[in-house]
């Protein structure tokens, strides 16, 4: 049996699957987000080894956790964990939705070698600029800082004892050469850093260290369980609806949103403000936009006007064409195509008219025209989208779903019944390791159904995805 582990941002997820892939047991913990300032967004490292305890206790409960043999591990991205030479935590986490290090960003961008070698934008949410934004708020923590950790690899080093990353979460550092998959020496020392702060570099499918003796029998596994590499999130989501080839993609509506396209060669674009990374896998490499506010922005407007988000998904009935009615989503910013840290979100055109339901369509247009976005720039790029699958607890709602799929003008995939996020895609690198396995392991979910594109509507979701860029562009063009 293998497990995974997946640090979300909002809870961390375990899940125990058997040696035919069947989930036997699952558990979650919840996890606090701390909002200090505007544009902060942190999270006390500790709160995710309390809440691992939980789950692999709560796994332990339900099911016999006697024959794992491997544990995969899978975290949001970027986030910038330090801690001393004795690994103490030396500040709270600052998360991948932290906009503070726009300054910095800026920065280290209009120096050519970070897009050169990482084939990325140096975006405020990566981890070098929030090492630099240290160096220059709290230099006392920065001279301090003896090991920078990714947030899932916080979490390996306490089940291992072991410093060690993978190579699609360090993508996302802007330290990488995600052609050669290595730190690259020249990009760590424009932050002040050297290879002796980071962790060692593995595949997310290799062995990265064995599971401590004494965690082993507190939650009673076996001796000598291996943890794998894992993946970052979205890498570790895309292992597990199997999206591993060129030409298959997913789009994730969680707390933030994702339109993921994996790919047999590496093919930056920098200038686009399309991610690319190394996939979890040896030799892959994927694609992806990014929505800093998916779910987020719907949950947002759920507390405003106090309902829960399915309650309000739940009284919009059939799609309908968009209304005049306008919502950008950036709560926090925005990533693709925009790379726009400053900008935040708006309802436009709001008349006597409007009601609840008027402006819940509006949030689920607005994430929706994010996606367009964020699609216009994969292809831009030459990425090839041939199947699309849904994935993330937004994907729950068809009228949602069913608007974006309206608005790429292709048909959108739902699994069957069953969690194949991104604790599942660990539970199976924890196989591959565990195992010797390939990406044959990483195999499609059973579909349940098709959502179709209505194309009698999308002429009406174009004309409003053209009125949106223009909104944004006029926000811009006032700022």
């Amino acid at each position: 049996m293998f497990i995974g582990l997946d640090l979300g941002t909002s809870g961390l997820k375990g899940v125990l699957i058997d040696g035919g892939q069947a989930i036997r047991a699952e558990a979650t913990a919840p996890l606090d987000v701390s909002r200090p300032h505007d544009g902060w967004s942190e999270q006390d490292p500790g709160s995710w080894l309390r809440a691992a305890d939980r789950v692999m206790r709560e796994l332990g409960s339900q099911a016999d956790l006697s024959g794992v043999r491997g544990i995969g591990l899978s975290g949001h991205m970027h986030g910038a964990t330090l801690l001393d030479a004795g690994h103490h935590v030396l500040r709270p986490c600052i998360l991948w939705n932290d906009t503070r290090s726009h300054r910095e960003a800026a920065e280290l961008d209009a120096d050519p070698r970070f897009r050169e070698v990482t084939g990325n934008i140096v975006f405020p949410g990566f981890t070098a600029p929030k090492l630099a934004w240290v160096r220059n708020n709290e230099p006392e923590v920065f001279a301090r800082t003896a090991l920078v950790l990714l947030p899932k690899d916080y979490l390996r080093l306490w089940l291992t004892g072991d410093a060690v990353a993978e190579m699609s979460d360090a993508a996302g550092t802007s330290w990488l050469d995600t052609g050669r998959r290595d730190w690259d020496d020249g990009l760590l020392a424009a932050t002040h850093l050297t290879r002796e702060n980071m962790p060692r570099l593995v595949e997310g499918s290799e062995v990265s260290g064995v599971l401590r003796d004494d965690l082993a029998g507190q939650w009673h596994l076996p001796k000598g369980v291996v943890v794998a590499g894992g993946g970052g999130d979205n890498a570790a989501s895309a292992v597990g609806v199997g999206v591993v080839k060129a030409g298959e993609a997913f789009v994730s509506l969680g707390t933030s949103g994702v339109l993921f396209a994996a790919s047999d060669a590496y093919q930056p674009d920098a200038a686009s403000a399309v991610h690319t990374f190394c996939h979890a896998l040896p030799k892959t490499w994927h694609q992806m936009g990014v929505i800093l506010a998916a779910t987020d922005a719907l949950n947002w407007f759920g507390r405003v006007v106090e309902r829960k988000p399915a309650q309000l998904t739940a009284e919009l009935g059939e799609l309908q064409a968009p209304g005049r009615t306008l919502f950008l989503p950036y709560l926090g910013g925005e990533r693709t195509p925009h790379n726009d840290a400053a900008v935040r979100g708006s309802f436009l055109h709001l008349d006597h008219a409007t009601d609840r339901a008027s402006m819940t369509r509006a949030v689920l247009e607005g994430v929706t025209h994010a996606f367009r976005d964020s699609f216009d720039a994969l292809i831009g790029t030459g990425t090839r989208i041939e199947r699309l699958i849904a994935v993330g607890g937004g994907s729950r709602s068809d009228y949602w779903v069913k608007a974006i799929a309206t608005s790429l003008g292709m048909p959108i995939q739902i699994p069957a019944a069953g969690d194949y996020g991104g604790a599942f895609g660990a539970a199976r690198l924890g196989m591959m390791a565990a195992t010797g396995a390939g990406a044959e392991v990483a195999t499609a979910p059973q579909i349940a159904r098709s959502i179709e594109p209505d194309m009698n509507l999308a002429p009406a979701f174009a004309e409003a995805h053209a009125r949106y860029r223009d909104a944004y562009a006029a926000l811009k063009g006032r700022a």
